[in-house]
């Protein structure tokens, strides 16, 4: 009797580390993406004279995910360089002016609750990883940009049934220090704007709630971020020290489909200090409409209201945060992007069109007129310029893709005054033009 309840726990046991072997599943990706590049006046205008530039950029990506009981697990190697960028005899070494081998992501999240309980989950997701929330305005990856964004954080996770819960920390280090906490905000290296480079924050904090809706979804946002402080030795040295500025943002994001009806809003707040310990009271507006005038193509409408100015010794200028700002005012890339252009706001009306001719081509057209928020000393007209935008994409499979896009900006007077972008005899207009390739393929073993 014994041995029959012996030889009946362990076919048991078998049977149970099987099921879990046959649920786990493993996916090997990859990503070449290749982007040739054609500038003359991208992310802000060329003096006259200037030549344009011309280049190709390459991310090269390799995923590893893991799936089974309790667990998901991820990890991305990434490699970000120009073509030519290094000597083709010889070795890499990657210094701190050069992109390199690197890791974007590398988390693991753990299902605190049993996964047969049906409609709801709490999870912890742990390590390096992308966070993206809504519209991407505030919390991005930044996809548009070769390196992309990431953060170090954890996140902690509750869904149930249309509801989503999520909480956020991050503390950032130098190093493993024997003691204190100070935090160098300016890490050395050569970072890309809005790539987590340049200023960054020393902790993180934010709470997340949404409800999926019949054709869209409506959150709340709530987040503390917070920069060491610092003292200037001399005129421009900065000293930092373990004390922090604080800044808090949070709103609303409403985004929903009504027959042929598209409606998007979101409204947000911004207050506390500035990540150089100035006060700070600012917001967000953004509204769109969308119509759909066929299954092939639809039309868009909308407005973003970035303040900006001061009152007095308080900043009204709004920072999105970190977000994909690729996305919203203009692909050119000369607002909360590429270069900065002042702390005056910024005020984008903009009309765009799609156009699917099939599932695997796009095509797609946007206008904008951009104003500065608020009133510039000397100038009695708010205008920043307009510009157009014009891409196409081709999916020649589900792994390879072609995209192609054009830029063309008509500066103002306004727009290259030492107020905004502070370029001296500046060009009457700016072109950007690109074609970028994708290729990711991906093999899932189950």
């Amino acid at each position: 009797m014994k041995k029959r309840t012996r030889t009946f726990s362990l076919l048991l046991v078998a049977c149970t580390l099987f099921s879990l072997y046959a649920t786990a599943q493993v996916t090997l990706s990859g990503q070449v993406r290749t982007r040739t590049e054609y500038k003359d006046g991208q992310g802000a205008p060329l003096p006259i004279g200037a030549k344009p530039a011309f280049f190709t950029s390459q991310r090269t990506r390799l995923s590893f995910g893991y799936s089974t009981y309790r667990l998901k697990f991820g990890v991305t190697a990434q490699d970000v360089r120009v073509w030519g960028q290094d000597v083709s005899t010889m070795n890499r070494t990657t210094t701190q002016d050069l992109n390199g081998l690197m890791l974007h992501e590398a988390w693991a999240e753990i299902g605190l609750t049993d996964t047969v309980i049906k409609n709801k989950a709490l999870s912890l997701k742990i390590g390096r990883q992308e966070l993206v929330y809504d519209d991407q305005r505030l919390l991005g990856n930044l996809d548009w940009l070769q390196q992309g964004r990431r953060h170090d954080a954890a996140l902690l996770k509750y869904e149930t049934g249309d509801w989503m819960l999520h909480f956020g920390a991050a503390f950032n280090q130098n190093k493993e220090a024997a003691s204190g906490t100070l935090y160098n905000s300016t890490p050395p290296g050569n970072y890309t704007a809005n790539t987590n480079g340049g200023s960054m924050y020393k902790s993180l904090f934010f709470l997340y709630t949404g409800k999926k809706l019949s054709k869209g979804n409506a959150s709340f946002l709530f987040l503390n971020d917070n920069f060491s402080q610092y003292h200037l030795d001399g005129v421009s040295t900065k000293i930092y020290d373990t004390s922090t500025w604080s800044r808090a943002t949070t709103g609303f994001y409403y985004n929903n489909a009504f027959d042929k009806l598209l409606v998007m809003a979101s409204t947000y707040y911004q207050f506390g200090k500035t990540s150089a310990g100035q006060d700070l009271s600012a917001w967000l507006l953004s509204g769109q409409l969308g119509y759909a005038l066929s299954k092939k193509f639809s039309v868009f409408a909308g407005a973003d209201l970035y303040s900006g100015g001061t009152s007095g010794a308080t900043s009204n200028a709004f920072d999105p945060l970190y977000g994909t700002p690729h996305k919203f005012a203009g692909l050119i890339d000369y607002f909360y992007a590429a270069s900065p252009f002042g702390k005056n706001g910024l005020l984008d009306y903009y009309a765009k069109g799609k156009y699917k001719a099939s599932d695997k081509f796009l095509l797609s057209a946007d206008v904008h007129q951009f104003n500065s928020a608020t009133d510039v000393s000397g100038y009695t007209q708010k205008s920043l310029g307009q510009e157009i935008d014009l891409v196409g994409s081709y999916a020649l499979t589900k792994q390879i893709g072609f995209e192609a896009g054009y830029s063309r900006y008509f500066t103002t007077t306004l727009l290259a005054s030492a107020s905004v972008k502070n370029i001296q005899n500046a060009k009457p207009s700016a072109d950007w033009a690109y074609v970028m390739i994708n290729v990711k393929p991906e093999v899932l073993f189950k």
